[in-house]
């Protein structure tokens, strides 16, 4: 009764991911961890890059767009959750839900797309090494990502302006953990076929052009490290593309299952574990897979944790040794 006084002042009930006490418990620890896990490395990797002149690159700068956007991404998602999870009141304001929606959107659009453009970067870099500074120039650079993030959050608007002008009448209990379009066309009354059509246009223009692009730009690559005489080579090459093709092909395969289903196929449960995937899974693959297992950032990284562990152990004045010549520290 109580939640049914929240809805019909403009409110929606997101029925989250269990109703059982201890499986509640377990989806907060677990989600909790993953999003602590999910800030710690995304956040340290920001301050590697920019603190470290070395790694002002094109890669780098793209690495940093792609780690903004899965914090953010993460933060505009498994917060809700988490209060969802242990809170009996799972009610959440139209103003909220729409913003939610919005972000969600916005961010999960534009990491398609900086995907995209990390892929024709590491083309150019492998395939055109010649030329890799000329084509990718810091102007490129910044035009390509703020096209990326304008682009997207414009679209992105569209799409929740288009969701929220639905009358509501079935329903005001949303069978998902957070604000997302196809649970939304199921509570609506009336016909939602041009909010499908903008959906499967918006998904087919932003997720399949650019999967079809990061795969274009891997054949490529491989084609090209194929050429490679060094057997050693050819396998760590091969090794990275791997992993990077096994993240680009989790982000985009969950989401054009999630936003190019035929509506007819719609089932609440599977569009739960999808967008699980998505959205709290691969912010977590990110930055290992693209940039904790490269070789620069780790060395970076690890000079810096040593500053940083060191630096308190030394005394002001430094430490002396028995000639009163200061000690001097070198991480190597």
């Amino acid at each position: 009764m109580e939640d049914l006084n929240q809805t019909s002042h403009g409110r929606f009930v997101l029925l989250g991911l269990s109703s059982v006490l201890y499986l509640q418990i377990i989806f907060f620890l677990i989600f909790l961890l993953m999003y602590i896990i999910t800030l710690s490395a995304n956040v340290l990797l920001v301050i590697v890059v920019t603190i470290n002149s070395k790694l002002q690159t094109p890669m780098y700068f793209f690495l940093c767009n792609l780690s903004i956007i899965d914090i953010c991404f993460s933060s505009t998602i498994v917060p809700h959750i988490l209060r969802n999870t242990i809170s009996k009141d799972r009610s959440i304001s139209l103003l909220a839900c729409a913003l939610q929606m919005f972000f969600h959107l916005a961010f999960g659009a534009t990491e398609c797309v900086i995907l995209a453009i990390m892929a024709y970067d590491r083309f150019v870099a492998i395939c055109k090494p010649l030329h890799y500074r000329n084509i990718m120039g810091k102007k490129l650079c910044c035009c390509l990502a703020a096209g990326s993030w304008s682009f997207c959050f414009m679209k992105s608007a569209l799409h929740v302006v288009l969701t929220f002008q639905l009358p509501y009448c079935r329903s005001h209990y949303v069978n998902h953990f957070f604000c997302e379009m196809p649970p939304f066309f199921q509570l609506s009354c009336k016909d939602t076929w041009l909010n499908e059509i903008a959906m499967y246009i918006s998904a087919g223009m932003i997720a399949s052009c650019s999967f079809i692009l990061t795969l274009i730009s891997y054949i490529h690559i491989i084609s090209t490290i194929l050429k490679i005489r060094s057997s050693q080579g050819r396998k760590k090459a091969f090794s990275t593309c791997v992993s990077h093709l096994t993240v680009v092909l989790l982000y985009y395969g969950t989401i054009m299952i999630v936003y190019l289903r035929p509506h007819s196929k719609y089932s609440s449960e599977i569009d739960k574990t999808v967008s699980i995937l998505y959205t709290v899974v691969t912010p977590i693959l990110n930055p290992i897979i693209y940039s904790m297992r490269n070789k620069d950032v780790k060395d970076k990284l690890r000079r810096q944790l040593q500053q940083l562990l060191i630096a308190p152990m030394l005394s002001p004045a430094g430490l002396k040794d028995k000639s009163g010549q200061i000690i001097r520290f070198w991480v190597k």
